[in-house]
């Protein structure tokens, strides 16, 4: 067990605010807890903790508040952020048309000693680590730390886009140790950054925070095979949305189509057409945060995402800390073969094993259908079949997955993979075999395809909850990296309240379309 330390010189940020503000923060009297400060003219400065939200005064912040917080931090770069020189804070602004400041988010910087334990042993073996997980969760601490444990072992480049993990100003922050800092001028050049670190600077281990651009991909493709360790993150919740992010699929070795031999295929026991792995993962290993005490670690990227591709069981290692500072591990124990197969089976919708992608999410409860439903053999060509078969679990219908089109009642496929007519989809249809066709790889779309299969369609709940379900399954796949989702033609009224929840998250939405298929996108910021 590993003691920790954090170190967050939260003193040096509070003295940028007006007086009156600091004094209120003082008064709060929950330093521990803040995570940032936001300052917006002609609203009350706000503080934002980790489990709540706090007006420090009543009166509106004018333009002189925010210049004398302005003339105190310096200059801000051309991604609109600055920093406190030798601290970790990070100050971003929001500026109007003409260039004038307007908003001010002031972030607390911690650097905490010792919370790499829970992941020590896998960043000392050499592997090349990607760490997943939303914003806040803890990469970038987590990355603080590698750095300064791994810097006392070995050559460490720290290649820090936003100063971040370094902190602002020539000289790094202390809590990066040994290891070395390269700045990167502007964002978008983050990927020459890193290359140069390769050839200039002879490092071991390079680490990365933030990997979100094509570019930056390849570049990290291009260090690995130079055999160097990378450690990086990017923003997403699982494997499963990453494969999905045709931007950073390639991290984890990306997915094509691919048409196998006769004899290969009688080997496998599959279609001719199937999804496959298209390179070796640049990353060896995959670790989801799911918050800053719980992780997920994927230890052979590599099998893990044949495993998704094939339809079988992803299981990874669970790793949490107790409230003593304990790690402990686990390994989820394998689910049955007949249900990992789809075979003969109807799960009772009062117990379904559910994904994590979906816990969150409103709890549906299907009403029982009044008479027995016949068994469907369901044959799935590019849609997710773990979501599918956690759709077919909370719905309660007897749905048997195939891999073999020969022993399917049904195909059901993607509208992007039907439009290029591939062999499965040709195949089917010479079989007479009817053919779903989903606009995306939703829920939403799964649950309405079982529900007209099975005809059980009024059990799926009112439109409005369905409609619910849907918005949060959007905001999801937006925040994890798509820039828009399209959501299905609804009334003005449901519209109303998928706003709401887009809003909710700090995204935007339009309505558009005209009656009866207006419907709402979500983008992000």
């Amino acid at each position: 067990m590993t003691q920790q330390k954090i170190t967050d010189d939260l003193d040096v940020l509070l003295n940028v605010l007006p007086p009156d503000i600091q004094a209120a923060l003082h008064q709060a009297n929950r330093a521990d807890q803040l995570l940032e400060v936001v300052m917006d003219l002609g609203r009350a400065p706000e503080a934002r903790f980790t489990d709540s939200e706090t007006i420090l005064r009543e009166r509106e912040i004018d333009q002189d508040d925010l210049d004398q917080v302005v003339g105190r931090i310096g200059v801000f770069t051309s991604d609109n952020r600055a920093g406190i020189e030798r601290t970790l804070h990070r100050i971003s602004c929001i500026r109007n048309r003409q260039g004038r400041i307007v908003g001010l988010t002031m972030r607390v910087g911690r650097a905490v000693y010792g919370v790499i334990d829970i992941l020590q042993d896998i960043i000392e073996s050499g592997q090349s680590i990607l760490l997943l997980g939303q914003p806040g969760v803890g990469k970038t601490t987590l990355l603080r730390e590698a750095a300064r444990v791994l810097g006392s072992q070995k050559r460490v480049i720290i290649v820090d886009t936003s100063n971040e993990i370094g902190g602002d100003g020539d000289i790094p922050h202390p809590a990066i140790g040994r290891a070395r800092r390269m700045q990167v001028a502007q964002p978008a050049l983050q990927h020459e950054v890193m290359i140069e670190a390769v050839e200039n600077h002879m490092p071991q281990i390079i680490i990365i925070d933030e990997i979100g651009r094509e570019l930056e991909a390849a570049a990290a493709r291009t260090i690995a095979e130079r055999g160097v360790q990378l450690i990086g993150t990017a923003h997403g919740n699982s494997l499963e949305n990453l494969l999905l992010n045709p931007t950073l699929s390639d991290l984890v070795g990306g997915i094509e189509s691919v048409t196998l031999s006769d004899e290969e295929a009688r080997r496998r026991g599959t279609q001719k057409s199937v999804l496959e792995r298209k390179a070796p993962p640049t990353f060896d290993v995959l670790v989801e945060i799911q918050d800053r005490q719980r992780v997920a670690v994927h230890h052979d990227v590599g099998k893990a995402v044949d495993n998704f591709l094939r339809g079988r069981e992803l299981r990874a290692e669970i790793r949490h800390r107790d409230e003593a500072g304990a790690i402990h591990r686990e390994t989820p124990p394998a689910r049955p073969a007949a249900e990992r197969d789809g075979r003969a089976q109807r799960v009772a919708a009062s117990a379904p094993e559910l994904l994590s992608e979906i816990d969150d999410m409103p709890e549906s409860d299907p009403a029982a259908p009044t008479r027995p439903l016949a068994l469907q053999r369901i044959y799935s060509y590019g849609v997710g079949l773990g979501k599918l078969r956690t759709s077919a679990q909370r719905m309660g219908v007897p749905a048997q997955f195939v891999d073999d089109l020969r022993r399917a009642d049904v195909m059901v496929t993607l509208k992007s993979y039907y439009r290029k007519r591939p062999q499965p989809v040709v195949e089917a249809e010479e079989r007479r075999l009817p053919v779903y066709v989903l606009r995306s790889n939703t829920l939403i779309q799964m649950e309405s395809f079982l529900a007209d299969l099975f005809g059980v369609s009024d059990g799926l709940g009112d439109t409005l909850d369905i409609a619910m379900r849907e918005t949060q399954d959007a905001i999801r796949r937006v925040l994890t990296g798509a820039q828009s989702v399209d959501l299905s033609p609804q009334p003005s009224s449901v519209r109303r309240q998928q706003h709401q929840a887009v809003r909710t998250a700090n995204l935007i939405s339009h309505s558009h379309g005209r009656d009866p298929y207006r419907h709402v996108r979500i983008l992000r910021e």
